[in-house]
Order: structure tokens, then sequence, then C-alpha cells
């Protein structure tokens, strides 16, 4: 049987938030596939990415990276409020560096939120990927303590003190 189908990474979805997500505009491009009669959406590696934001230079086979959360659902699921989120971006290139220095800001206010009353649903999946998880957590305290110097620290910071929520929300969204 043949099937046919299209590459396209996650990041390419046109999204009011700088980067395309695995939320509201991947959704409606699952339908629009599924219209077309395409059977395949292949993907880029959805892990946190590494030096240069590429796919292919993760620290985690099973982390999920946190660019690719939508605010929207997270606005719906009462993690963060209307206010709280940032101004939309015209569709166009993608501004890692803004990425990197707000998205940590926005997600640790949905984390707080969770983390003040965890649901069920998140201590389990905890449970269950708890042999990924503590190596995840470890790596990221690694490389936070083995940073140049000249870095800039305080917007790092922001990043890998951000509970470990906002890496698991896309995994607990299945």
């Amino acid at each position: 049987m043949r099937a046919c189908g299209i590459l396209m990474p996650v990041f390419s979805l046109p999204g009011p938030f700088g980067i395309g997500t695995l939320g509201k505009e991947a959704f409606a491009f699952v339908d629009f596939l599924a219209g077309a009669k395409q059977t395949y959406w292949q993907i880029l590696p959805i892990g946190p990415t590494g030096y240069g934001d590429s796919p292919y230079q993760s620290f985690s086979a099973f982390a999920g990276n946190p660019y690719f959360i939508d605010y929207r659902l997270l606005v719906e699921q009462g993690f963060l409020t209307q206010a709280e989120l940032p101004a939309p971006q015209p569709v166009g290139a993608i501004d890692y560096g803004a990425l990197y220095r707000e998205r940590p800001l926005v997600l640790k206010k949905a984390a707080d939120r969770l983390l003040a009353s965890p649901t069920e649903a998140y201590h389990t999946f905890c449970t269950r990927q708890d042999f990924w998880l503590k190596s995840w957590e470890n790596i990221r305290d690694f490389r936070w303590k083995y940073l140049p110097w000249e870095s800039d620290r305080s917007s790092l910071k922001a990043i890998m003190t951000i509970p470990i929520f906002s890496i698991k929300w896309l995994q607990l969204q299945e």
C-alpha cells in the first residue's frame, strides 16, 4: 500500500508567539493533512535544543522542547492568564534570542501554579517517567554550574530554575 505525507518541523508552523508549537496550529495542520489524504507528518526531533538551537543537538532523548508548549493551552488549563501572555508577534523568522529570554519567565509562572497544587496526573507522570527525569535534572544542574562566567547569567538562571514541569508538559498532554 502506498502512502504519502510531508516533512515539516514543528517550529515552522505559524503561531502568534514567535515559534510553531504542538498546540492549536499543530492540531489544525493535522486536520489539514487528513483532509488532503496525507498519511504521515514527519517532524524533526522535538527534544530541547542544544548549541545553535539545532534539534539534532539535544541534551535529552526523552524531554520535550519547552519552546513547543502552546501558551494558549496553558491559559485553557488555568496555569496562565490572558494578561500574562506576551504580545503576539508577526509570523516570520524565529528570534531564538527572544525565545530564550522570554519563554522561561512565562513558563515559570505556569509551573509555579501547577506545583502549588499538583494534579494526580502530574504525580503519575513523574512516577512513570522517573527513569529519565532524574538524569535530565542532573544534566541541567551540571550545565548551570559549569557555564562560562561571561554568559548572561540572569537569563540562564531563569531558564535553569524552571521546574521540571515545563519539560514534562508536552508528554503530560498525551
